[in-house]
């Protein structure tokens, strides 16, 4: 019997220990709300099952874990490095705040719509290299999608615009507009075959093209731009873009925030374009970034510029959306949940990093969310 009764007794100390550790996550003055996930019902052992394979190692390079639940913060921790204060590489992540500065820009009237032509905001740059007429008919929503025309694929080391060949020389807008029309080899599949319409190819030189073109269609340097319309409406008082050897800031990836502030850019999106119930951007916006454009890969698809997965949750496979960056830094949102959680990460080219995060956000966040009311 007492034998029995250890092992029970046993059996209860992980979670009671998660209990005991649990703290709410402070309140600051930059415009969160925080709840107690205990009162609202979340499963904390499995944040308890993070903590250990975080400090253990099991689980490499994660720096922060926050999960925002009907806009409030209900859990933040950080480990190794990572600090509140701390700003986050949160690599090609960033592509996903060039698609919300996109959509400020049309907002404001600067930016047409999403099937303004490329090629104009670019006159200046004339003759591209590798002249084509296609060219001509690239779109903005060409360059969201990551299904433009151009040759540039950054999973193929052999592509023309690979990333790592635009680092290299000193004029990236003349590298992305002077890129070749791509080609497809009898086993890939052509826009028209596609779903949606689109074939998409992962381009990180086109994600710089439109950064560049919102400097030009608003004057403004993108990270003046993003402080005014995204940045000061959500409270976010720090952030490091990274920019071109020309000074063209890089919307393609680099950008440092806080872990805190990337929940922000979360939250917007879940919430419609709203930030503590005012309007960052507009409602058609946020929707429009979070709607299928194009299929990525057989367990993936895209918006503009953010990932949907599939995660199993209550017996189904729960679509959840995803900006995402080198290293395994995400910020997924499931409006559907009310949920955001944010995951950084230092795991830089390494092969574990992405399933490694994703998991995190199956087996844990989802995992410990309380069952939806019925």
């Amino acid at each position: 019997m007492r034998l029995h009764l250890a092992l029970f007794l046993a059996a209860l100390l992980p979670t009671a220990a998660v209990a005991a550790d649990y703290t709410v996550p402070e309140r600051t003055d930059d415009g969160w709300t925080v709840a107690d996930a205990r009162a609202a019902g979340w499963d904390l052992a499995p944040f308890a099952t993070a903590e250990r394979n975080i400090a253990d190692g099991t689980w490499k390079g994660v720096t922060s874990l926050l999960v925002a639940h009907r806009g409030a913060l209900v859990y933040e921790r950080y480990f190794n490095d990572g600090a509140r204060d701390r700003l986050n590489d949160t690599r090609s992540l960033t592509k996903s705040l060039t698609a919300l500065l996109v959509g400020a820009a049309i907002d404001r009237g600067l930016i047409p719509d999403v099937q303004a032509r490329v090629a104009p905001y670019f006159a200046d740059r004339r003759p591209f290299g590798h002249p084509d007429p296609r060219k001509d008919a690239i779109t903005v929503e060409d360059l969201l999608t990551m299904s433009s025309l151009l040759e540039c694929n950054d999973e193929n080391q052999f592509s023309s615009g690979h990333e790592e060949r635009m680092y290299v020389g000193e004029d990236w807008i003349g590298f992305a507009l002077g890129l070749p029309i791509k080609g497809f080899a009898p086993w890939e599949t052509r826009p028209a075959d596609s779903p949606h319409g689109r074939a998409f190819s992962y381009c990180t030189a086109g994600s710089f093209l439109l950064g560049a073109l919102v400097e030009r269609a608003t004057h403004r340097t993108l990270p003046a731009f993003s402080r005014e319309t995204i940045e000061q409406p959500l409270g976010i008082g720090a952030a490091q873009w990274n920019l071109a050897p020309d000074g063209t800031a890089m919307g393609g990836g680099g950008t440092r925030l806080r872990s805190r502030d990337l929940a922000k850019l979360g939250e917007l999106l879940r919430a419609d374009g709203q930030w503590r119930g005012k309007p960052v951007i507009s409602k058609a916006w946020a929707r429009a970034m979070l709607t299928v454009r194009a299929q990525a890969r057989d367990d993936a698809d895209y918006g503009y510029q953010i990932w949907r997965f599939r995660f199993p949750y209550g017996g189904k496979q729960q679509p959840a959306w995803a900006m995402s960056g080198n290293g395994g830094n995400y910020v997924f949102i499931v409006p559907e949940l009310d949920l955001v959680a944010v995951i950084t990460s230092s795991a830089y080219n390494q092969r574990f990093a992405h399933p490694q995060s994703q998991g995190i956000f199956r087996d844990v966040v989802l995992a410990a969310l309380p069952a939806p009311a019925r």
